[in-house]
Parts: C-alpha cells; structure tokens; sequence
C-alpha cells in the first residue's frame, strides 16, 4: 500500500512504485475514473489511448489481406511511393 499527501494547491505525489507499475515518466498523463461500484482507478492515459486504438483497429489487417511483414512492407512501399514501383 503507497500513501500520498494532497497539497495545499490540490497536487500529490505520485509514489515511485506506483509510477513504476503504470510506466508513467515526467510530463504524462494519467486518467481517473470512477467505477459504478464508487471505486476510483488511475490509469496511464497514453496507454489507454493505446490500447483504445489497438481495439478500434482489430480486424483490420485481416481485412485488408495483410497476412505477414512481406504485406506489410509492400503496403508501406504502395503508400510511399504509388502503384507503379
């Protein structure tokens, strides 16, 4: 268990274990929310939206036809530099 005190200016300190097990650095964001069960969870904002993305995108590939790194790199190749190369 971590304990971090509340500043006159509403700041804490987040504990450096804490900081650790969410991968957090200076300048991060962190996400609060409230589960229905009242209980508040911290988060890593950028994580999230990571893994936000990561779902948005699923399936994706597939649909695409893109099945292996030889997919992928001649779709970077058709992006980068047309059709015809």
């Amino acid at each position: 268990m971590n304990l971090a005190k509340i500043s006159a200016n509403g700041q804490i300190t987040i504990p450096v274990e804490i900081r650790r097990l969410l991968g957090l650095k200076s300048g991060d964001k962190i996400l609060f929310f409230q589960k229905p069960n009242g209980e508040v969870v911290v988060s890593n904002a950028s994580a999230q939206a990571i893994r936000r993305a990561q779902a948005a995108f699923a399936g994706a590939a597939e649909a695409m036809g893109i099945s292996s790194e030889d997919d992928v790199q001649a779709l970077v190749d058709e992006v980068r530099y047309g059709k015809g190369r």
